[in-house]
């Protein structure tokens, strides 16, 4: 019979170790050591608004054919065209109307459109996987792989084949959140946390934390007595030494509190986050953030006076994004930064019963930055007529793929070319014209590069899907047995 033995030194290892994981849990993600950090790249920022958010009542039809659809649909959920709770009007940069307006509350958004800095892609999200489920739409978009394969993040594969990259970058890749999620699964160069503030290690009594102005003569606190523990070459103390390193780049770092011209609320602080980090000169490439809050069954609102729920949600939403947008601006870093705002999908366009929205299909996504083609729609919009939405099940149809958004972003901001290490199983993609840049050579045979027009037709020209298609639509809908889940 063998025993085992454990030097008094790896004793201590391992109980640092433990206290490290056990303190921060998921929220410590593992970044090798500082290191200064050139800021000519670009990042990318992933706002996903998790719940399906309701995209027709944030970019709302205001006349026509399907303004009187949308009325008759949603008799009151509706947005007014006019007046003080009226949608506030999209028009091209010539001035010429779009027969689309934003939800009244959304007036940061509006403003960016009209600086030439925000485009719209209409119908967009899982093109080929038909689900109702929250969590398998979630995933599906998070590990950028319909249908779920693999368990790797599309923004860790992202991050693992991006061109350029040392491996000696502190911060690579960043999630604003309390717990690593799913589309950073599969890489060790990202660092996720909820706030700076609380990115320490804070297990065990106050006094022996770390070594503080008030603290006994000769004590060596925990946090300073970690990096001693982490001289050896095995997988303990390796991983030991990056996540010291992780506690002691946040640690480094002038993060300080809201501006007072930001909004309050943890959403505005988590991108005061980001924008702080993209200054900071640590590598940054890819940010990703959540806003949950968007399953509104019930009581969602429309918008007016009184309490009204979702308008709540799209002021928090808008005014947070706009704060962010004129931080980067003011700091010299818009040009470079691009920032994606997605749901897992869009809601019913009939209201039901309880003054809510039922779980649904297309929705908008939304392209912000200095290098966006703004002031524009992109994509195909079916519009509502009911005969157009039957062979849907009443719900907007998705004309474009989420992932050829992101394509886009990767090849043309991000100089990333390895499409089908990131999107395993996407093939024809061909750019919108939604951001600028250089169209690379792509790795995989599949894809395309064929030239789209630089100005994307107009909404009202723009062909509408074929009866083939819808059929094909509604073939994949009765032949998926998930289409009856309901989470």
């Amino acid at each position: 019979m063998s025993s085992i033995t454990l030097s008094r030194r790896g004793f201590l290892k391992a109980c640092a170790a433990t206290a490290a994981v056990g303190a921060v849990g998921p929220t410590l993600l593992f970044s090798s050591a500082a290191e200064a950090a050139a800021n000519a790249h670009d990042t990318v920022v992933f706002l996903f608004l998790r719940g399906g958010m309701d995209g027709l009542n944030l970019v709302v039809p205001v006349d026509g054919a399907d303004r009187t659809f949308y009325e008759q649909a949603r008799p009151a959920l509706q947005i007014a065209t006019s007046g003080t709770y009226g949608a506030l009007p999209l028009t091209l940069a010539g001035g010429a109307a779009t027969g689309f307006g934003l939800h009244p509350s959304a007036t940061g958004l509006r403003d960016i459109w009209n600086t030439g800095q925000l485009a719209i892609v209409h119908a967009c999200g899982l093109l080929t996987s038909v689900t109702r489920s929250h969590f398998d739409a979630q995933l599906s978009i998070d590990l950028g792989t319909p249908g779920q394969g693999g368990g790797v993040g599309w923004l860790a594969r992202a991050m693992n084949s991006q061109p350029g990259t040392s491996g000696a970058e502190p911060m690579p890749a960043l999630a604003v959140n309390n717990r690593q999620p799913a589309n950073l699964n599969g890489t060790t160069r990202a660092l996720t946390m909820g706030r700076p503030s609380d990115f320490a290690l804070d297990a065990g009594a106050w006094q022996w934390q770390k070594t503080r102005n008030d603290s006994p003569a000769g004590l060596r606190g925990v946090n300073e007595t970690l990096a001693a523990l982490w001289n050896g070459s095995t997988g303990l103390e390796d991983a030991g030494k990056r996540a010291d390193g992780s506690l002691r780049v946040i640690a480094q770092q002038s993060y300080a509190a809201l501006p007072a011209n930001w909004p309050t609320g943890n959403f505005a602080e988590q991108l005061w986050t980001i924008a702080q980090s993209i200054r900071f000169n640590l590598g940054l490439r890819y940010a990703t953030l959540d806003l949950g809050g968007w399953d509104t069954h019930d009581g969602q609102g429309s918008a007016g006076t009184g309490y009204h729920y979702y308008q709540n949600k799209i002021a928090e939403l808008s005014a947070a994004l706009a704060a962010f947008h004129n931080e980067l601006a003011a700091s010299g870093h818009l040009s470079r930064v691009t920032t994606v705002v997605q749901s897992e999908f869009g809601r019913r366009v009939r209201e039901n019963a309880n003054r809510g929205t039922d779980h649904g299909y297309g929705n908008p996504v939304m392209v912000l930055g200095g290098a966006v083609n703004g002031r524009r729609f992109y994509g195909q919009w079916p519009g509502l007529n009911p005969e157009t939405l039957s062979a849907y099940y009443g719900d907007v149809p998705v004309t474009t793929d989420h992932r050829r958004v992101l394509s886009e972003i990767l090849v043309r901001r991000m100089g990333h070319n390895q499409l089908s290490t990131v999107f395993p199983g996407y093939s024809g993609y061909t750019p919108l014209g939604i951001v600028q840049g250089t169209d690379l050579a792509l790795q995989g045979g599949a894809m395309s590069m064929a030239a789209q027009p630089a100005v994307p037709l107009p909404v009202s020209q723009q062909p509408m899907p074929q009866s083939r298609d819808r059929r094909d639509y509604l073939a994949r809908l009765l032949s998926d047995p998930r289409i009856i889940r309901h989470r």
